[in-house]
């Protein structure tokens, strides 16, 4: 799945939500589609999607020596 240099912006929250697509990205098809699958890949797993660069997220995340099972 190719996007545009900083394709790790659409993954935020509330651009998630809204559905907005960054007006640098390559393909704005494309990367509908390619949301569509993650979101789907999420819903069917129950999986959770962490983004590193997502300052309050990753706050709430457990660090080192914490785990998860």
């Amino acid at each position: 799945m190719r996007h545009g240099t900083d394709s790790r912006r659409k993954n935020y929250p509330e651009e998630r939500k809204l559905d907005r697509v960054p007006t640098f990205d390559f393909n704005e098809e494309q990367t509908r589609a390619s949301r569509g699958k993650i979101e789907a890949f999420l819903k069917k797993t129950g999986a959770q999607l962490w983004i590193q660069q997502d300052i309050i997220a990753n706050a709430k995340l457990k660090k080192s020596p914490n785990f998860y099972d």
